[in-house]
């Protein structure tokens, strides 16, 4: 039993060793995917905290406010122990076919990460994040403040602190900036902890071939032209007219049966475009009344442009005139 028990551990991982030396070190990973591994990474990390934070949307308002960067941590935590430490992938890397190689070694060949390189990876990426964020809280708590510049009332000590703190994230930052060009420039490294636990982003699967059957592409090809004629009809179409057309075939007769039967000036009361009172009331050339900054952009926008109401031609845009007739008592 123990000797079946074994053996089938040695299978396992002649399986595994052999699927990872498939793993071909050498081959370049595109820059582009280990950008993106990086942001789907982040995206996962949002989403897992909007989950979180969904759960107590019913509790006190600002109730997760005060442990707000130790809470992200642990998540960021949770999910690098099911993901990294089980198989040397981010979730952004899995989806991308991609996985850490150790360069510690000098063997061509794929090489896992080693627990403390997982270590490593966990306390730069999270460690500096909670830093961040607790910064502040952390200066009050020690006495250095970083409200405002060096006063004359802090301490020689407090003042070399503040300064060495300053010149270190500077330091940080640059060297972060450096990093990220010599990763443009090579093509490795993407972000600074990489380099400095000595892990590199390579293929997981570098043979495998993606297969694309006929009816999608037949189907992709399909969309794309009727997409491209589309895009070529649409501008020729005058939508405006064709939706006054419509709109005075179907409602037309209705509309002005209703007008000769109500009041006559119900026609004056609002702009033919925006249904609006009429702001410096226009006409142009037909019953309708309009708003001049409405019917002149229209104007402005469509040179053949029809009345939308009962589809005339439009002229001009010119004032109301009304005449007002005053009785006396």
């Amino acid at each position: 039993m123990a000797g079946s028990v074994s053996e089938d551990k040695q299978k396992k991982t002649a399986g595994s060793s052999g699927a990872d030396t498939n793993v071909d070190p050498l081959t370049p990973v595109l820059r582009i995917s280990q950008l993106d591994a990086l942001e789907l990474d982040s995206a996962l990390e949002q989403l897992v905290w909007t989950q979180f934070s969904q759960c107590f949307q019913n509790c006190r308002p600002g109730l997760l406010t005060p442990l707000e960067p130790e809470l992200r941590a642990l998540l960021q935590l949770l999910i690098w122990r099911f993901t990294l430490y089980s198989n040397s992938a981010t979730v952004g890397q899995s989806i991308l076919s991609l996985r850490y190689h150790s360069r510690l070694s000098s063997s061509r060949r794929y090489r896992p990460l080693s627990r403390r390189q997982k270590f490593s990876l966990a306390l730069l990426t999270a460690g500096p994040r909670w830093l961040q964020d607790r910064s502040h809280s952390l200066l009050l708590f020690l006495g250095l403040g970083t409200g405002g510049p060096i006063s004359q009332t802090d301490s020689g000590f407090q003042q070399g602190i503040r300064r060495c703190l300053a010149f270190v994230s500077g330091i940080i930052q640059l060297a972060s900036l450096f990093n990220f060009l010599v990763f443009l420039r090579k093509g490795t490294h993407p972000v600074l902890a990489e380099r400095i636990v000595g892990v590199q982003a390579v293929f997981s699967k570098p043979n495998v071939v993606r297969d694309v059957s006929y009816q999608y592409m037949n189907r992709e090809l399909l969309w794309h032209g009727f997409a491209e004629f589309l895009i070529y009809l649409l501008p020729l179409i005058n939508t405006r007219k064709l939706k006054t057309t419509i709109h005075s075939v179907l409602f037309g007769r209705e509309g002005k049966g209703g007008e000769e039967a109500g009041d006559g000036h119900r026609v004056w009361r609002e702009c033919g475009l925006c249904g609006e009172w009429p702001t410096m009331p226009h006409t142009v050339g037909c019953q309708h009344v309009f708003c001049y900054y409405c019917i002149k952009s229209h104007s402005i926008a469509d040179a053949y442009l029809t009345c939308p109401k009962c589809g005339a031609e439009a002229g001009q845009p010119e004032p109301v005139k009304m005449e007002v007739e005053m009785e006396g008592r």
